[in-house]
Formats: C-alpha cells, structure tokens, sequence
C-alpha cells in the first residue's frame, strides 16, 4: 500500500490534503483530479502517470493516448429529458430560491449520447484548455479555469453565461441580460469571497468579458471574469488545504454554497461523481487547475453526457432547457 501511495491512488479528502501539501511544498511536479464534493482526489506524481490509464492536456503538458487522429466524420446525437422533467426539477429549484435558500443554483442533469467516436478519439480531436481522459471511464474537455497560482498570485476566472453566435447581436444580447447579470455578479462576489480565504488583495481585474468557443456543431460566446489575490510567500506547504477549502467549485454550486448543495443533492437525480470536481497540474513552481464541465461518462456501453445551467429568480424555463441542450457538445471541427 505504501509503494502505491508513491504513484497514484485515489485518495479520501484529508490524505489527498496531505498528499498534495507534501508534494507542493518539495516543488514536485503532479497531476490531481477531484470528485464535485473534494471527498476523493486522484494524485500522481507527472513521472509516474500511466498513459494507459490517464490521458491529459493541461496548458503545456500533455500525454494522449497512442492513436492515429481519426479521420471519419463524426455523428453526435443527444437524447435530452423531456421539457416536463426538466420543468418540475426547474420548479423546485425556484421554490427553494423563493424560500431564500438559495440566490443561485447550479442545476445539472446527465443526457445519454450516441457517437461514433470512441471516448480516446473525442480527446485526440477535442480543443479545450483542460482534456482529461481517465481509464475510458470518463472525458473532460472543459473550458473553465478554477484557480491558476502565477508567481505568487492566485487568478480565478469563474464562468456564467452562454449564448449562440449566431443569434442576432449575441454578444449585446447576453450582456444585456438581466438574468445572466445578476447571475454572473453572483458568482463573482462568491469566488471573490472564497479567494479571500486563503489570498489577500483580492480584485475583480476584468468583469464580464466574452469569449468564443467552437463546438462540433456551432460557435458560442461564453461571458467569464478574472478575479486574483496575492497568497502568502509560504503557499507551496499549503496548496492541498486551499484547494480543498474552496470546494466545491463556486460557478457549479451557486450561493450561498453549504445550503445551495442540499439543495443540489435533494432535486438532482443523479450522483456527480468526477463531474464538476477540478483538476489541474502543479509544475514545480505554479499551478494550473480547471473545473471539470463538459463531461462524457462511460456507464457499461452506454454514454452520459452531464451538463447544467445556473438558475435565478429572473430565470426562464424554456431559456435553461435550451441552455443544457446547448451545452452537450464536443469542441472539434
């Protein structure tokens, strides 16, 4: 057991704090990944990674699986729930929002996929800033930083808000809305907040700027914000504590957090698991970590794709119903 814990093992909350703390703090360059509630985390030293078992891309590291790029065009069908299920989930949510439980909700559900390409084949072709694929049990291909650690300074860019780029004037359109407003302030006082325990100086340096990402089908624009705060000069022997202290990620739960995941836990149908936890790298010096949404699950032979939205008393349930199905897509063309 002691041989295995000096390569990779999944370990239980305060071991995985442990672990990583002596890790950082020895400047030992490592890989991690966290389940939605930070109650289990996969680590391993970079060197010690199987490539047949875990396939990364983070910033400049990569390791992918030994394949040909697949040529064959791809098909990608989803098969969403119905309106209806959607809506009683959505209503829930809303009373608990109306009760005061709640000022923002991330509701989340899993869609069964039917593609042609294999699980390594969607990580070969996908782009996205962090690409995880893990024993062909799950995928990530996320967009969203969670916390990056430069030179001392903690940087966080929470995402909220997602529109077609092809709508007409689409990216006045989501600014412009009051729903995606008071959500995205939501979630950037709330990061804000859970930055401020463990940085000082904490800034908002950019609000609500809009980025594009391609999908397999169409383009949207995704409004995101940097939020930094410089850490203490001995953070390296801490990593694992502040890790875990701003779990779970604050754009997948909502606010405020401990009541708002009850809330989760009682109206989604389904367990997490690894969807919506983090993973990232610590190079030696710095540390680079995403939130891990736009998320493939391999159950048996079938294929789950896990996708959400923020919900608001300015919510529209039509509007979220869209905004889940949008979401469940690969980022290849």
């Amino acid at each position: 057991m002691a041989a295995l814990a000096e390569k990779e093992m999944l370990l239980p909350r305060n071991d995985a704090i442990r672990r990583i703390n002596q890790l950082s703090s020895q400047a030992e360059p490592f890989l991690f990944f966290t389940d939605f509630l930070g109650s289990v985390a996969y680590i391993s030293r970079l060197e010690d990674i199987d490539p047949k078992e875990l396939s990364f891309q983070i910033g400049p590291f990569l390791s992918s699986p030994n394949a040909a790029k697949p040529t064959h065009r791809p098909s990608f069908k989803r098969y969403p729930l119905h309106k209806e299920d959607f809506k009683r989930s959505f209503e829930k949510v809303v009373e608990e929002i109306n009760f005061g439980n709640s000022f923002l909700t991330n509701l989340t559900f899993q869609t069964p996929i039917k593609t042609n390409l294999k699980l390594e084949e969607i990580f070969i072709r996908s782009q996205a800033k962090y690409k995880l694929l893990y024993k062909d049990s799950f995928l990530v291909f996320s967009p969203e930083t969670f916390l990056q650690i430069r030179n001392g300074i903690a940087y966080s860019y929470p995402m909220k808000g997602t529109i077609d780029a092809k709508t007409p004037n689409a990216k006045e359109v989501i600014l412009e809305d009051p729903k995606e407003t008071a959500e995205h302030i939501t979630i950037v006082d709330l990061i804000r907040n859970d930055i401020s325990q463990i940085a000082d100086n904490v800034q908002v340096k950019r609000f609500r700027f809009v980025e594009e990402v391609i999908t397999h089908e169409k383009r949207l624009l995704q409004v995101s914000s940097e939020i930094t705060g410089r850490l203490r000069s001995d953070w390296r022997n801490h990593l694992g504590d502040y890790l875990f202290q701003l779990l779970p990620a604050g754009s997948i739960s909502g606010a405020p957090k401990p009541k708002t995941v009850e809330i989760i836990k009682k109206v989604e149908a389904y367990e997490r698991g690894f969807y919506t936890g983090i993973c990232g790298i610590f190079d030696g010096q710095n540390l680079d970590s995403g939130v891990m949404i736009r998320f493939v699950e391999k159950e048996g032979a079938q294929l789950y794709y896990k996708s959400g939205g923020g919900i608001t008393s300015f919510s529209d349930v039509d509007k979220e119903y869209q905004e889940i199905i949008d979401k469940i897509y690969v980022p290849i063309y």
